[in-house]
């Protein structure tokens, strides 16, 4: 794992190694090993690169690389898993080169060389992020892995392209001077996260997962050809969708079971300690069970836990560990352990990112680092298998509710939301005690408005609209600039999916890359740990959407075959619990120990948001009436980044 940045000046000349030189410095914790970089002066081309080594440890494998014929010249950030099947191929059709050393960006220089670059793309199984200068034809390519696992923003900026793995390599470029983008940062305060292809700044794209941009030296400023994909979700869930799996339930689980171990397997090749996230739910008990079956030793696992007992999973994380027989370690936070972590927030996610759980996925990985180099986990498993409450239930309610006339629905909304979260949960804990266990809900009050938000929706995708947001005000004084990016926009597959499969589309395009994922690379490289996700292998995404739906929910109950698979490992009565998330008690902390700091940065908020709704918010959440947490967690990691000095 490692970081790549560069810059193309337009008509040649690219100046001085001082700068690219500065951009690279930038992303030392994404490859704290080795740093390089490579220009060529008269065609307006630097490379620069940060190694993190897990293949190939010696110097054969250090990048920026030059291709055998010295034709191409490539920085990578990530890992190809089937590098070795790709270099038995350029054998078999006597293209392969007198090998150097062993690592995957060898093989991948030799594949693009002799396949190009849009076959080379399509036969990678990885994560990755590419920078590809070909010399001959004085093009610079750029390109991106599947489902988004590794990042790289480009955009121009006077008469030079600038691109990287993360915004602070682009900063470091002398005369590096962008503008807000309020559409972005609407964005942003609506679902947390700033979506692709949008950047938190207007000059700034992050390049679309799935694609490739390719751009001569004599480009014009300013101007970019659109990115071409060269594989699409929407057409594997074509696919899947026209050959539905129509074996048993059992030849599914075993074929499941295949395919995940093949993945594991490949994911778990390193030259460099290994281990794994453990929360002790299906997802990453799943992982690592089938890493525990691979391997002759314990594998070592990490969980982070809290005091508070709602938001602790580190007793079921060790249950799991114990059966397993891993090597774990676990790390019970204190409140004050947690809120250390805040400051540096903003610098470690590089553009405004409110997910809360960024803290502890931050911290797990601070754990595993000092013992292992890479850590596989269990993220993508919610969105490819149905794991999200809303693809348990928006279905069954959906049905339900189209039926009844749309005033009716609209009243019955109104009712549901006129009363504050607050009062609800009043209501809740004043039933309890006669309540049967199944109709008590956690936090009633938020899923009353949520249920309103439902009955009040024209269509499904409203409905996921509506789910998604963090909250019902809208926080920009002018919300119609509002830009939700390109994977909400996206065109279902075709035949019509079902109402839960039309959620999980959204979400592997949308919330997976855009949050998911940012999450977890940010968290990990900036420790510099590689976090490897083995649910994204390309076989085992494009056979979730061959399965039929019922085998993704049932009975109620979300990820029933890969359910199926843990249970082979891993009984039952240990991972059958609620889903929690990996969250943090930020409600609490919020009217506690983070005050002073959240009312510093609400007491000057920027000109492009409301200030009275931020005001109202936050009086709100100090006097109990209702949770506003995550929109409030919005407006202060802007300001938080704000204040950072690269905010407008």
């Amino acid at each position: 794992m490692c970081g790549l940045t560069g810059l193309l000046h337009r008509g040649g000349d690219a100046g001085s190694l001082d700068a690219i030189a500065a951009m690279t410095a930038r992303l030392k914790h994404r490859g704290p090993d080795a740093q390089a970089v490579w220009m060529d002066r008269e065609a307006g081309i630097a490379l620069g690169h940060t190694r993190l080594s897990i293949i190939d440890l010696s110097p054969m494998g250090a990048q920026p690389m030059h291709s055998a014929s010295g034709r191409l010249v490539l920085a990578l950030n990530g890992e190809i898993y089937n590098y070795a099947e790709l270099r038995e191929a350029l054998a078999a059709e006597a293209a392969a080169p007198a090998w150097r050393g062993h690592s995957d960006t060898e093989v991948m220089l030799a594949a693009f060389e002799h396949w190009g670059v849009e076959k080379t793309l399509q036969r990678c199984d990885g994560m990755f992020a590419v920078a590809l200068w070909d010399r001959a034809a004085r093009s610079l390519t750029l390109a991106r892995d599947r489902l988004g696992e590794k990042p790289l923003y480009y955009g121009w900026q006077q008469e030079t392209l600038v691109f990287g793995s993360e915004l602070k390599a682009l900063a470091a470029l002398p005369g590096f001077a962008p503008e807000l983008d309020e559409a972005a940062l609407g964005a942003f305060l609506r679902y947390g996260y700033v979506p692709a292809p949008l950047s938190i700044f207007r000059s700034i794209r992050k390049l679309l997962p799935g694609h490739f941009l390719r751009l001569g030296a004599e480009a014009q400023a300013g101007q970019l050809a659109a990115p071409q994909a060269y594989w699409s979700l929407h057409d594997a869930a074509c696919e899947g969708l026209n050959d539905r799996w129509s074996g048993s339930d059992e030849e599914a689980v075993d074929e499941l079971e295949r395919l995940l171990r093949r993945s594991v397997a490949s994911r778990s090749v390193a030259d460099v300690p290994l281990g794994a996230f453990l929360s002790g739910g299906v997802d990453s008990s799943t992982i690592v069970a089938l890493m525990q079956a691979q391997s002759s030793r314990p594998v070592h696992t990490y969980s982070i836990g809290f005091e508070s007992a709602e938001h602790n999973e580190a007793d079921q994380a060790r249950a799991v560990a114990q059966h397993l027989r891993t090597a774990h370690t676990e790390l019970v936070l204190k409140p004050e352990d947690a809120l250390a972590v805040i400051p540096g927030l903003p610098e470690l996610y590089d553009e405004p990112f409110a997910d809360s759980s960024q803290i502890p996925t931050y911290l797990v990985s601070r754990l595993a680092r000092k013992s292992v180099t890479v850590a596989l986990s269990g993220d993508a498993g919610d969105e490819l298998f149905g794991g999200y409450n809303r693809h348990v239930w928006v279905g069954s309610l959906w049905r339900r509710a189209s039926r009844v006339p749309a005033p009716a629905r609209r009243l019955a909304s109104g009712i549901l939301r006129a009363a504050p979260p607050a009062a609800w949960d009043a209501l809740a804990a004043r039933l309890a005690p006669v309540l049967p266990a199944r109709l008590k809900l956690r936090l009633p009050g938020d899923k009353m408005h949520k249920l309103g938000m439902v009955l009040d929706s024209g269509s499904v995708d409203a409905v996921y609209a509506n789910l998604i947001r963090l909250g019902p005000e809208e926080l920009l004084r002018e919300p119609a600039a509002i830009d939700s990016g390109w994977g909400l926009a996206q065109p279902m597959p075709e035949p019509a999916p079902d109402v839960a499969e039309r959620l999980m589309f959204r979400d592997t395009l949308s919330y997976l890359p855009d949050d998911i994922l940012v999450k977890v690379d940010r968290a990990s490289m900036g420790v510099s740990l590689e976090a490897r996700v083995p649910f994204l292998a390309r076989e085992v995404v494009e056979f979730s959407w061959r399965l039929p739906p019922q085998m993704k929910v049932r009975e109620g109950q979300g990820k029933w075959l890969l359910r199926q698979v843990l249970y082979r490992h891993v009984p039952r009565a240990l991972v059958d619990r609620p889903k929690m998330g990996f969250a943090i008690p930020l409600a609490q902390w919020l009217r506690g120990p983070l005050r002073a700091w959240a009312e510093d940065l609400l007491g000057d908020p920027h000109p492009a948001l409301d200030a009275a709704a931020v005001r109202r918010l936050w009086t709100a959440q100090l006097a109990g009436r209702g949770n506003h947490q995550a929109q409030l967690w919005g407006v202060l990691m802007f300001e938080a980044w704000r204040r950072r000095g690269l905010g407008a």
